[in-house]
């Protein structure tokens, strides 16, 4: 039992540090990404912690496996550098022991990425896109900073309110500036900059995604810089676009799809998802039957010996599953064979491993010569 206790402390200690330290990184890549929609006016500012944590459980969905993996890799490489599981093995506890012991933390781990995956992910999701949809009916309204000058999302003004209440805009400047250089472009009004101020006024989206700017008791001074001719022209209503036409209307993703709609659905993009979603938590006892036996190092060799491999190996693997979820998408892979090849592939693969660190396996091992032929020690020893 206190062995036991050893091994998933150790395990699980590393596989901490290393979520903090991945967890810190994504959501510091996320956190700006989402600030700068919000600096452009795509999103209110107050949203943008509220987006941040909406975004967690679907990162930490896919955080999970490699922390694991690494975790494992790290603390058992210790103990392998500082002779600890060579001790172990001296006293008759076996690899596959500490296999066994380790595959209890993953399926800990599993059941916590499953219902993640399943459950709470796609209810994230879903109050995200709840958000971005309220966020989008104000029409913009939230996004506007009241007493600080502005750059529209298309780049082409400068806005200033000096006040927001109730949906309105009041004592309005705007800047409207040149498109493109004036020297060189060959509409004249387009070499324009214009100054445009209102008491009052409001701002509007339209379905196709653009949002225009609606201005009452206008005034309008344009002209070209650094020329003295200007023209002065007063509006009763006056109208702007700030931001263009959206290419494509936002969609609910098959992520924000509960498992009860994917299954109702049918369609292959359904099928992907649900595939995608079984994949994460069914991979995590499946890195750890190639972690343990990749995290065999020699003393001498150090902890990170055998990491760079490792990491490349967890790379094939995701990518492997990444293409297949593609592949089922396009209707290259059929729906009942999905993901499972991959897995089955890395079940054998960490099969091997486990077998190649037991008396049965080497015995089994050694019946094929050519496998013999594989090793590197046994080749330059031929060189030499």
């Amino acid at each position: 039992m206190i062995l036991l206790k050893y091994l998933l402390k150790e395990a699980f200690k590393s596989q901490m540090a290393v979520l903090a330290v991945l967890v810190t990184i994504f959501v510091s890549q996320q956190f700006v990404r989402i600030l700068a929609d919000a600096t452009d006016g795509e999103l209110p500012g107050q949203l943008v912690m509220t987006l941040l944590a909406l975004n967690l459980p679907e990162l930490l969905t896919l955080i999970l496996p490699l922390s694991l993996f690494l975790g494992v890799m790290t603390a058992h490489g210790r103990m392998y550098a500082d002779s600890e599981m060579t001790v172990l093995h001296a006293v008759g506890v076996s690899e596959w022991y500490v296999t066994r012991v380790t595959l209890l933390l993953a399926l800990l781990m599993a059941a916590i990425a499953g219902y993640s995956s399943m459950y709470l992910g796609p209810w994230a999701d879903e109050q995200k896109y709840q958000v971005l949809d309220k966020a989008k009916a104000e029409a913009g309204l939230s996004a506007i900073v009241q007493g600080r000058f502005q750059k529209t999302a298309n780049g082409e003004a400068v806005l200033y309110v000096e006040e927001t209440e109730g949906g309105r805009l009041s004592k309005v400047f705007v800047a409207q500036l040149p498109k493109g250089n004036p020297n060189q472009v060959r509409d004249q009004e387009d070499a324009k900059t214009a100054l445009v101020m209102a008491q009052s006024g409001r701002i509007s989206e339209a379905q196709d995604g653009s949002r225009r700017l609606h201005l009452d008791d206008a005034n309008r001074i344009s002209g070209i810089i650094n020329q003295l001719e200007y023209r002065q022209a007063t509006f009763g209503e006056y109208e702007m676009e700030i931001r263009e036409q959206q290419t494509e209307a936002r969609q609910r993703k098959m992520s924000a799809l509960t498992l009860q709609q994917l299954l109702a659905d049918g369609s292959l993009d359904a099928w992907a998802e649900l595939h995608w979603r079984i994949a994460i938590p069914l991979s995590l006892p499946l890195l750890v039957l190639i972690a343990v036996p990749l995290s065999r190092v020699q003393p001498r060799q150090g902890k990170y010996a055998k990491m760079i491999p490792a990491i490349l190996m967890f790379l094939g693997y995701f990518g492997l599953l990444m293409t297949g979820r593609n592949a089922i998408e396009n209707g290259s892979i059929p729906v009942w064979l999905g993901l499972w090849w991959i897995h089955l592939a890395m079940l054998l693969i960490g099969i091997i491993l486990i077998s190649k660190g037991r008396p049965s396996g080497r015995k089994v091992f050694s019946k094929f010569g050519f496998l013999k032929q594989l090793n590197p020690r046994i080749w330059l020893r031929k060189r030499a």
